[in-house]
């Protein structure tokens, strides 16, 4: 094992400090009595009740989450089919253009995407709204879901499903009763790598959204240019406590599951 160097404990403890710091002194400072953000006056929660009140804050909540869920379910169905065609389908005219298409909005700028879709839809007639934002993050998600999906897929053992086929499943049975379990894993993972990018976009969203459609991020971007007020720290701070949570829920389960898994396979070991 490799000993704990000064040096590198140090750069630890500095790079930690730069990522976590700033996210501790933004809670501190949601529970400040002051309207200033930057002159502690005393302890209070007064202003996550005023955030709670904000309509404005709680309607642009509902549309992200909303557009989130909307387009990550859509980007899921779509990214998974990608990935099937991508690792089943071999090799077929158009195939590297496919590739091309479905890679592409990984590495392009979401300025270029955002200002593309937006031609797009002034160009078809289509009015700016939830329906708009839904389409354009379906658009770039669907990527990130193919590639999680795809990644699973080529190690996945296709004798299981041609065991499936000799018994008398169609090819469909056999893609919803043994593929898709076994990939389950990446599949959810893709909606929840979606639903995050959903949730956090605002390049795309102030292209593609209209009057009658505010994501939260655009409201708080639109908030941060007059000032930073007590209610975005709040309204930060249960952001970084509903991600705290999950994380922490989803750490659970999975060493749950390991140590089930791990327990099944001894208990079969003993049996043998």
């Amino acid at each position: 094992m490799r000993r704990v160097t000064w040096f590198n404990a140090t750069s630890l403890t500095l790079g930690f400090a730069f990522l976590y710091l700033p996210m501790l002194i933004l809670i501190v400072y949601s529970f400040n009595e002051s309207k200033l953000v930057t002159v502690w006056a005393g302890f209070s929660t007064k202003w996550y009740g005023t955030l709670i009140q904000n309509e404005a804050f709680l309607d642009a909540a509902l549309v992200t989450l909303k557009v989130a869920v909307a387009s990550s379910t859509i980007a899921t169905v779509l990214g998974t089919m990608a990935a099937l065609v991508l690792v089943r389908a071999g090799r077929f005219p158009g195939r590297t253009l496919f590739s091309g298409m479905i890679y592409a909005p990984l590495v392009m700028p979401e300025v270029i995407t955002g200002l593309s879709l937006l031609l797009l839809f002034i160009g078809i007639g289509l009015d700016r709204g939830i329906l708009t934002i839904i389409l354009a993050h379906t658009t770039f998600s669907m990527a990130f879901v193919a590639v999680v999906v795809s990644s699973r897929l080529m190690t996945f053992d296709r004798s299981l499903e041609e065991a499936a086929l000799d018994l008398g499943c169609s090819a469909f049975d056999a893609f919803r009763l043994v593929t898709l379990p076994i990939i389950a894993p990446a599949v959810i993972s893709g909606w929840l790598l979606a639903f995050t990018l959903s949730l956090d976009d605002l390049v795309i969203a102030s292209f593609t959204a209209g009057p009658s459609a505010t994501t939260l991020p655009i409201k708080i971007w639109s908030s941060i240019r007059l000032g930073v007020s007590p209610e975005i720290n709040a309204l930060s701070t249960i952001m970084i406590g509903i991600v705290a949570v999950g994380v922490v829920t989803a750490s659970l389960v999975t060493k749950r599951a390991s140590l089930r898994q791990q327990a099944e396979e001894r208990a079969a070991a003993q049996q043998v």
